[in-house]
């Protein structure tokens, strides 16, 4: 009877041993894998063009917060070649624009009439749930935009809240998140952030 029990003892140690934390795919670890993620990482850049711009360009939800804040205006001017239809803005930086705008550009972009600037990045706020089916699995994860400056507080500041869906796998190491498309079934991280959908 005591040979029977330091046999099952030793047989179950080395059954731990064998397994490692991620062949376990919990809340934890799915957070942890989402948030190493390059796609989640990912800073969210908001891209500007000054000169002349598409009504349609104009007249977007980002250029109307940048109009409400005093940073751009513009006059109707034609339109170049390359820019259709009409009619077109010639959009410039006003003094308060240029102001906040100044710090956030890339040095060799400041002679460019078309810059990106850093604006927010992803903040995960909870994994609300783990679909398993045998070695796949479908994680639904809640997140919203944090912003980096005052670029980032006028377009993602509002503090909404989005769902997403990501798929993962089981390999002989454990888990992996699936980054972009690699699956036809499930969907990798790339699609599933570009889906999220703002929480009611």
């Amino acid at each position: 009877m005591g040979k029977l029990r330091v046999l099952i003892l030793l047989s179950s140690c080395c059954f731990s041993l064998a397994c490692s934390p991620r062949d376990f795919l919990t809340r934890r670890l799915a957070s942890e894998l989402i948030l190493g993620s390059d796609a989640f990482k990912a800073t969210q850049r908001f891209w500007l063009r000054t000169g002349a711009v598409s009504n349609k360009a104009y007249l977007s939800p980002e250029y109307l917060v940048l109009q409400r804040r005093g940073w751009i205006n513009a006059s109707n001017t034609s339109c170049p070649a390359d820019v259709t239809p009409p009619p077109c803005w010639d959009v410039n930086l006003t003094p308060l624009g240029v102001e906040t705008f100044k710090g956030l550009m890339q040095k060799n972009s400041a002679e460019s009439r078309y810059f990106s600037v850093p604006a927010a990045r992803r903040q995960l706020m909870s994994v609300t749930g783990i679909s398993k089916d045998g070695a796949q699995a479908e994680v639904e994860f809640t997140w919203k935009w944090a912003p980096m400056d005052a670029v980032g507080v006028a377009l993602y500041g509002d503090g909404v809240q989005y769902t997403s869906t990501v798929a993962f796998r089981r390999y002989d190491d454990g888990w992996r998140l699936i980054e972009g498309n690699q699956s036809k079934r499930y969907i990798g991280m790339d699609e599933a952030l570009k889906g999220g959908e703002p929480e009611r």
